[in-house]
C-alpha cells in the first residue's frame, strides 16, 4: 500500500472549524523520547478522509486505553507504568476535555491498584470505572466523583490460576474489562488463564461478584484479549491474542453465561508468519465486525449472521504501517482509525455500510507509538 504521510505542517490548510465542531479523535500513547502524552486529530470527512493533527492534547505517562463521558466532558486512562508514586502499581487518569479546543487538563491520578493496568470501561451510570491489571492479573473498581474526579477503588479482585503456556501463562493476566448492555454484568478477558472471568456488577456500590457460571472458557493457548458485544446484547465476540483467532458466543442476559457457537482465524490460509490478535470491534449496525493483526498488519473484516451470530471472513485491509495494536471505530459506524504501534502513524478508513469494506486514505498521519484511538463527537458548550 503507497500512502502520503500527513504532518501538522503538510495539514495546516486543513484546520479544523474556529468552534471546533469537527470530529475529534484522541490518541493514547506510549510515552518515551518522541511521545508526551495523550494527542488529539481532527478528522476531515471528505473523500477519502483524513486525519488532521492537533498536537498534544495532554501530557500523561504511557496513556495506554482511553474512554470518555461526553456528558461531563470527561476523557478517562490508564497510565500503564510499573509503579506510582514509588509504589507498585500503575496509575488511571481523569481529565477535563474544554468542548472548544479539545485540550485536556488533569483532575487526578489514582493507583491502578496493580501493575500494568491496560484497559478501562466506565459503568453506563458514569460512577464507576473498571481496570483491567495485566501484570498482575487483577481487576480493579474506581469510583467516579460527580465533578470528574477519581475517588477510591470500590472493589478489588486478584485473580489466580496458570494455562499452558509457560512463557505467557504462568499466572493471571487481566487484559480487558467489559460490560454487557444492562450493565448488570461484568466479563475480565483473562489472557493467562483462558478465560473470560464473568461478575454480576453493583452500579450503586461499585461492586463485582463471582457470577454463576464464573468463567467462559476459550481453547487452551488461545490467550483472550478484548471483547465486543453486539448492538442487540444477543452475542459477545472475543479475539484471541495467542493463537489469533476470534471466538463469537451466545450471550444468555438473563443468567450472565457465554455459550460458544464458533471459534476461527482471523489470518488466511496461506499466512505462515508469526502474527498477534489484538483489537475487536462489532459496527454499530451489528452486520460486521473488525479484528487488528500484529504481524500480519491487517485489519480483518467479517459478516455476522443475523440469527446465529456467526461470522464469515469477507476480507481484509491493510494497516498501512506496523504493528496494529488498536484501532478506534467512531459511533456513527462510518469511519475507522487503525493505530500502528511500530511504525508511529495511523491509517483512518471510510466504511462501506452496505458491505463492511474499509476504503482507505491515501494519507497517513503521524503519531508516535499509537497504542489506543478515540473518537469524540463534538462536545456541548
Amino acid at each position: 500500500m503507497s500512502v502520503a504521510i500527513l504532518t501538522r505542517s503538510a495539514a495546516s490548510a486543513a484546520a479544523p472549524d474556529a468552534d471546533g465542531a469537527r470530529l475529534r479523535v484522541y490518541v493514547g500513547t506510549y510515552t518515551g523520547e518522541k511521545s508526551k502524552g495523550v494527542y488529539q486529530f481532527s478528522l476531515e470527512t471528505g473523500q477519502p478522509p483524513r486525519l488532521v493533527p492537533l498536537g498534544l492534547a495532554v501530557e500523561s505517562t504511557s496513556p495506554a486505553f482511553l474512554e470518555a463521558d461526553l456528558k461531563r466532558h470527561l476523557l478517562f486512562a490508564v497510565n500503564e507504568v510499573p509503579s506510582l508514586e514509588g509504589k507498585p502499581t500503575g496509575g488511571v487518569s481523569s481529565f477535563k476535555l474544554d468542548p472548544t479546543t479539545g485540550k485536556a487538563s488533569l483532575l487526578n491520578t489514582v493507583p491502578s491498584k496493580g501493575a500494568g493496568p491496560c484497559h478501562l470501561c466506565l459503568d453506563k451510570t458514569g460512577r464507576s470505572l473498571l481496570i483491567a491489571n495485566y501484570n498482575s492479573g487483577s481487576v480493579a473498581v474506581i469510583r467516579v466523583e460527580p465533578d470528574g474526579r477519581l475517588g477510591e477503588a470500590t472493589d478489588f479482585i486478584q485473580h489466580t490460576g496458570s494455562s499452558v503456556n509457560r512463557d505467557r501463562q504462568q499466572g493471571p493476566h487481566a487484559h480487558c474489562a467489559t460490560l454487557d448492555h444492562a450493565n448488570r454484568f461484568a466479563f475480565i478477558c483473562d489472557l493467562g488463564l483462558d478465560k473470560i472471568l464473568i461478575y454480576r456488577f453493583d452500579a450503586e456500590r461499585g461492586k463485582l461478584t463471582p457470577n454463576e457460571p464464573a468463567f467462559a472458557s476459550v481453547k487452551p493457548g488461545a490467550g483472550p484479549r478484548h471483547m465486543a458485544f453486539r448492538p442487540d446484547g444477543r452475542y459477545a465476540y472475543v479475539i484471541n491474542e495467542m493463537a489469533s483467532t476470534v471466538t463469537a458466543f451466545a450471550y444468555d442476559s438473563a443468567s450472565g453465561s457465554l455459550t460458544e457457537v464458533q471459534t476461527l482465524s482471523t489470518l488466511p490460509k496461506d499466512f505462515s508468519g508469526h502474527n498477534s490478535g489484538a483489537e475487536i470491534a462489532v459496527h454499530p449496525n451489528g452486520k460486521f465486525l473488525y479484528a487488528s493483526n500484529r504481524g500480519r498488519d491487517s485489519v480483518a473484516i467479517f459478516k455476522i449472521a443475523p440469527d446465529k451470530g456467526t461470522l464469515e471472513c469477507i476480507g481484509e485491509q491493510s494497516s498501512g504501517g506496523k504493528t496494529p495494536r488498536h484501532f478506534g471505530l467512531d459511533p456513527s459506524g462510518k469511519y475507522l482509525a487503525i493505530a500502528n504501534q511500530n511504525s508511529g502513524n495511523i491509517l483512518v478508513c471510510g466504511i462501506d455500510s452496505a458491505t463492511g469494506l474499509l476504503q482507505p486514505s491515501s494519507a497517513l498521519v503521524e503519531a508516535p507509538s499509537p497504542v489506543c484511538v478515540l473518537f469524540v463527537p463534538p462536545l456541548k458548550q
